[in-house]
């Protein structure tokens, strides 16, 4: 496998898409533990570390929340387990955990389908500023 930084989490990406995008941004704003990198599904990083996982990105291109040699997450979970490294205020968010996970994922998989449409997309993916090129592998 390729040399990951072992006391951050990985969280892969769509990163042609508008409102990916906006997300990892989002998300560098509220990570104030600082715990969190990021890669593209695009990247090579991002194929190298899918291909180790043996997650298919014809099938499922939604976020991918990846905590090296530990375990990973995807879609609804993978965002609520996100939104829960933030504390305060977003850790209510895990109320969502009493839905059960087939049923948020099936109002993930509505937003996913259509976020190019309703977002648009990118030719290729962003360049991250100077500011924040430190949290991309």
């Amino acid at each position: 496998m390729i040399d990951l930084p072992k006391d951050k989490e990985i969280i892969l990406f769509d990163g042609v898409c508008n409102f990916c995008n906006n997300t990892v941004l989002w998300i560098i704003r509220f990570d104030k533990k600082n715990k969190f990198v990021f890669a593209s599904l695009q990247s090579d990083i991002g194929k190298k570390i899918t291909n180790h996982l043996g997650i298919d990105t014809l099938k499922i291109d939604a976020i991918i929340l990846y905590a090296p040699n530990i375990s990973y997450e995807i879609k609804s979970t993978a965002a609520l387990k996100i939104m829960n490294k933030f504390g305060g205020f977003w850790k209510l968010t895990q109320v969502f955990f009493f839905i059960p996970e087939g049923i948020r994922n099936i109002v993930y998989d509505f937003i996913a389908k259509n976020r190019y449409n309703w977002f648009g997309k990118k030719d290729a993916c962003m360049i991250p500023s100077k500011n924040i090129r430190d949290k991309f592998l």
